[in-house]
């Protein structure tokens, strides 16, 4: 009986730590993306990207190759590698778009945008693969638009262009969950997140190395400069860049030892969680509108997945 209720003890610490885990790197990167981009003078998303993609790649690698954390996945054959880069192209855009999106966007406004996911990915597998859900699932999804509609509204520190690289990074965050379900589709070929990301990553590194060189040509000035200006310049780096493979891990292993509504449920908590924290961080003004707006967006995002649930 004791050994029992230790092991459960043990379980509920590791899952419980797990969750911390997920939340802080997250939310962390998230915040320090914000941070560089907006605050610290470090205005080049696609090159914080490219470190972001190195520091997967290598940890990746680590992590699977000599820790063992999780079996390697092997590419079995030419058209899977393809497939696998064109996801990794698409992945590119949505992190990109994203952290462009940070530097004209607060962390709330650009959360509640975010939000607007399960639109996206539910009219792409409409558009891409025919599948229908149930009239109440699309049902639950107006509040989800309409309240990012009324945040737009509410927004002091709304910004066009801000607003349309976010909505972009969403969609292709959408994109490419319904396309990776169609490329990757037959047993053979699925990989695991994690070995997913191991294959996607040098291939993001690849194409976002001479796009910012091309068009964040002074990012090696700038950087050095700001690292002697700031002397934990290059810290903030390193611990953003593994934070976003911690995100990555994080997100893999909760999945794997929670379930499903859990993970829903965590998700949606996450967005709140963040928004409150950036808030109290950067005091970027918000209004009685904009926190209705999302928080319409939010609940029509539980409605969704409950909806989705209950007709699955």
């Amino acid at each position: 009986m004791s050994s029992s209720s230790s092991s459960s003890s043990t379980q509920i610490f590791f899952i419980s730590s797990l969750i911390i885990l997920w939340y802080s790197s997250n939310i962390g990167v998230l915040l320090l993306n914000k941070l560089l981009l907006s605050n610290y003078g470090f205005k080049f998303p696609i090159f914080l990207t490219m470190c972001h993609m190195s520091a997967c790649a290598i940890l990746s690698y680590i992590s699977i190759v000599f820790l063992k954390i999780m079996p390697l996945q092997k590419i079995k054959s030419r058209s899977q590698f393809l497939r696998i880069a064109t996801l990794s192209i698409v992945f590119c855009a949505s992190v990109v778009g994203g952290n462009i999106s940070l530097r004209y966007l607060p962390v709330s406004f650009n959360q509640a945008v975010g939000a607007t996911t399960p639109f996206f990915t539910a009219l792409f597998a409409y558009l891409m693969t025919y599948k229908r859900e149930a009239w109440v699932t699309y049902c639950a999804l107006i509040p989800v638009v309409t309240g990012v509609v009324i945040a737009s509204g509410g927004e002091p520190s709304f910004h066009l262009y801000g607003f349309i690289m976010c909505i972009s990074a969403t969609a292709a965050r959408a994109f490419k969950s319904v396309l990776q379900g169609i490329l990757l589709s037959s047993e053979g070929e699925k990989l695991n997140s994690m070995n997913l990301l191991l294959y996607m990553s040098p291939v993001a590194i690849v194409v976002l190395l001479p796009v910012a060189l091309v068009m964040e040509p002074d990012v090696i000035d700038v950087t050095v400069s700001l690292a002697l200006k700031h002397r934990f310049m290059w810290v903030l780096l390193l611990v953003n860049s593994t934070m976003a493979y911690a995100a990555n891990l994080a997100n893999f292993l909760v999945t794997k030892n929670t379930s499903a509504l859990t993970l829903q449920v965590l998700g949606n908590a996450k967005g709140a969680v963040a928004v409150v924290i950036s808030i109290l961080l950067f005091r970027n003004p918000v209004t009685f509108i904009g926190i209705a707006g999302y928080s319409m967006t939010v609940m029509g995002v539980v409605a969704y997945g409950e909806a989705k649930r209950r007709h699955q």
